[in-house]
């Protein structure tokens, strides 16, 4: 029987700006997603059991929650009754993206899960389509059926292709005693309520900058208020910095902070400045290459490794 392994990358936010709070109690952002090397790994099969079987390997907590709250489960849910599919189908993630820390892995594996179960059972739905069930899974999710350099507006769901950079190298630090929720970090933030003004400087400036891939320095609004909250992220930007990266951020609301280098080599000699946390030298993923990774991987069955 027939097993399809998809990659599901990880993401960073090149630069995320919180315009304010929308009417229906979202916010309202522009923020440019980008793909990078980091990644879990998804394992799909059809069985001759109903229903949907999940295995996570690499993240205990995961694994020891109901899998109907597991993100893979309720995309794979999503296209079986899209679908009508009657089949069973197992599925076996292996994590290797850290959970909570602003890498987008719940929403990464979410999407694999959607592409992959295409794949699985030879079956179309136009982007549109699929891309609307991706949103009902979360706001990112959509972004991980695009992958490389992507302009997100509105509530991160309204996704834009924009081309892609050069590849940049860079060194992520997980720190292992640091979770921030992102509802903690949007209270912290204290965002100001929008008004329907279509005169937003603000706005306006952000979409010429990144139109026009001028978009300057990496920028994270939620920067200063995690900061304050967590000394400790500060601290693992400013060693990033003193160690050679030319540019450092956090990753999203947190908390992981990734740093950039001018090349793999210096990614990895900065890795001994963290001792004590978890890190992963990697670099973007451009969009035809996203693409022809998410595409390339079906294999006959074998021995589980």
């Amino acid at each position: 029987m027939p097993e399809v392994r998809i990659p599901a990358f990880a993401k960073i936010n090149l630069r995320l700006e919180i315009l304010g709070k929308r009417p229906d109690g979202f916010h309202e952002l522009r923020t440019t997603f980008q793909t990078i090397s980091l990644k879990d790994e998804l394992r799909l099969k059809s069985t001759r059991r109903p229903g949907i079987q999940l295995q996570v390997r690499g993240n205990v907590a995961l694994s020891n929650e109901p899998i109907e709250k597991n993100l893979v489960y309720r995309a794979v849910d999503a296209i079986r009754k899209e679908l009508k599919l009657k089949g069973g189908v197992s599925v076996e993630l292996r994590k290797q993206i850290p959970a909570g820390r602003g890498l987008g892995g719940g929403s990464s594996d979410a999407a694999a899960a959607l592409i992959g179960c295409l794949r699985l059972t030879g079956k179309k739905l136009d982007l549109e389509r699929l891309s609307e069930i991706a949103a009902t899974l979360g706001a990112d999710v959509p972004f991980f059926l695009e992958g490389g350099l992507v302009l997100g507006v509105g509530k991160g769901d309204e996704i834009y292709s924009i081309p892609d950079i050069p590849k940049l190298h860079l060194l992520v630090v997980s720190p292992k005693s640091i979770h921030v929720p992102t509802p903690d970090a949007y209270r912290w933030l204290k965002a100001k309520q929008l008004t329907n003004s279509d005169e937003n400087p603000r706005l306006l400036r952000f979409c010429a900058l990144a139109w026009s891939l001028q978009g300057g320095p990496f920028l994270n609004h939620f920067e200063d208020v995690v900061f304050q909250q967590h000394p400790r992220l500060a601290e693992i930007k400013r060693v990033l910095l003193q160690n050679g990266a030319s540019e450092a951020l956090l990753a999203g609301s947190g908390s992981a902070v990734i740093g950039v280098f001018p090349s793999p080599a210096k990614a990895r000699r900065a890795v001994v400045g963290f001792p004590h946390d978890q890190t992963f030298v990697c670099e973007t993923v451009s969009r035809d290459s996203y693409r022809r990774l998410m595409h390339s991987r079906t294999v006959s069955s074998a021995p589980r490794d």
